[in-house]
């Protein structure tokens, strides 16, 4: 991961095509780093997580080009690299697995971010008729103890169809159902960091499980 971070702080002081192209071999470079990276944690993930397919690592890492088109920010190039490890891959929806590294931010998370309409309103039917199913897996200490960021945008009053004075209203509320475990830069230089992750993602595994319950019912699969 080190020469990933230079590479991306390099990129964060001179974000410009000129340098990216004198540069190119850098992040041609790191790039092949971690894709490799990903396709690891592919692996182990896949050894508790029986519904996550054998993806090529390519299609789980996200592209560096910005697309600049309604951004008043017109910088080309984005300061990360990042890989979602899901079922059917980027586009399909489901939740799963976001490895994310930059100069400023390095995290991990797990869950759906930026459902469909559709598979939101499937994640809310699945907590209302059963939302002890899902307490027990966001109360688990473990899961508490290490995924403290939730990046719910939540609506401030109860979605529409829902009753206000349900108990639980305020699991309906989220618009994400996502949540994340900040990685500290000294955690990126061990020789642990893939054992860290992947025991991470074990714990985070049940609420991926129950959300892709959720819009597999949703798609009839």
């Amino acid at each position: 991961m080190k020469e990933i971070l230079e590479f991306l702080k390099d990129l964060e002081a001179n974000n410009s095509r000129d340098w990216f192209e004198q540069n190119r071999h850098r992040y041609e470079q790191t790039r092949a780093q971690f894709i490799t990276f990903t396709g690891m944690m592919i692996n182990e993930i896949r050894k508790f997580d029986d519904e996550l397919p054998l993806l090529n690592p390519k299609d789980c890492v996200f592209r560096i080009f910005r697309d600049v088109r309604f951004s008043n920010d017109k910088s080309p190039y984005k300061t990360n690299y990042g890989s979602y490890m899901a079922r059917g891959g980027f586009k399909a929806g489901f939740a799963g697995y976001y490895f994310h590294i930059s100069p400023g931010e390095c995290f991990q998370s797990g869950g759906v971010y930026m459902p469909s309409p559709e598979h939101l309103h499937a994640i809310r039917e699945e907590i209302y008729y059963r939302p002890e199913d899902y307490l027990r897996i966001v109360k688990d200490d473990n899961f508490s103890r290490m995924y403290t960021d939730e990046y719910f945008n939540s609506l401030k009053t109860a979605p529409k169809g829902y009753p206000k004075d349900w108990e639980y209203i305020e699991l309906l509320k989220p618009r994400n159902y996502a949540f994340g475990h900040h990685i500290r830069q000294e955690e990126l230089a061990s020789p642990d960091l893939l054992a860290h992750l992947i025991e991470r993602f074990k714990i985070i595994s049940p609420l991926n499980r129950y959300l892709n319950r959720a819009i597999a019912e949703d798609l009839n699969l």
